[in-house]
């Protein structure tokens, strides 16, 4: 059996760190690129898989209806919420390559790319960071501890010190939800 009070003991040491993660400099240079994208009618994109596919949903729910504030439909879009471009495309081709596929197509030169993998190493997180990188986009990840292969994909890392996946997801879930709030009200001032 699990030992649940060691569990909750790293889960509760995780989350204090996200302090240090949400109010640095990066998060505040994160949160105004994507408002400045944002506020110029660019993508935000967002991608992750398993648990960070529900979370990448979550996020764009928060952009495309509203986090705290009433204000304008923002413009994001999931990368793992249309199942008939996932299925099709990775029947078709590869599953390594059905998020950059939609790079290709919604990616512009100036937008975000947001990608979740506790890992750092998701291939296709990966493959999508690539493609961004190449067409001049902002590239934002949010990993476990380390970065894996993300770190030098991204311009703005926030790497949890962790190798546990649900205290991991925790302290993704407190982060963007920063993030969402940082870019609303930078979007709500200008």
């Amino acid at each position: 059996m699990t030992d649940l009070n060691g569990w909750l003991a790293d889960a509760e040491h995780v989350l204090s760190q996200t302090r240090a993660l949400a109010l640095g400099q990066r998060m505040a240079e994160a949160i105004a690129a994507t408002a400045a994208a944002l506020g110029k009618e660019r993508p935000l994109l967002v991608c992750g898989n398993g648990g960070s596919a529900a979370d990448a949903q979550h996020i764009v729910g928060e952009m495309v209806g509203r986090f705290l504030k009433e204000r304008r439909a923002l413009k994001a879009i999931c990368l793992s919420s249309n199942p008939a471009v996932l299925t099709a495309w990775s029947n078709d081709y590869s599953f390594e390559t059905v998020f950059s596929r939609q790079v290709e197509a919604y990616g512009e030169a100036g937008a975000v790319i947001l990608g979740l993998s506790t890992s750092g190493n998701s291939a296709n997180v990966v493959r999508a960071f690539e493609v961004a990188r190449q067409a001049g986009m902002t590239t934002i990840a949010l990993t476990g501890e380390g970065g894996g292969k993300l770190a030098p994909l991204s311009d703005y890392l926030f790497a949890v010190p962790s190798r546990s996946t649900p205290a991991i997801q925790q302290v993704h879930l407190c982060l963007y939800h920063y993030f969402c709030a940082g870019v609303e009200a930078a979007l709500s001032e200008g």
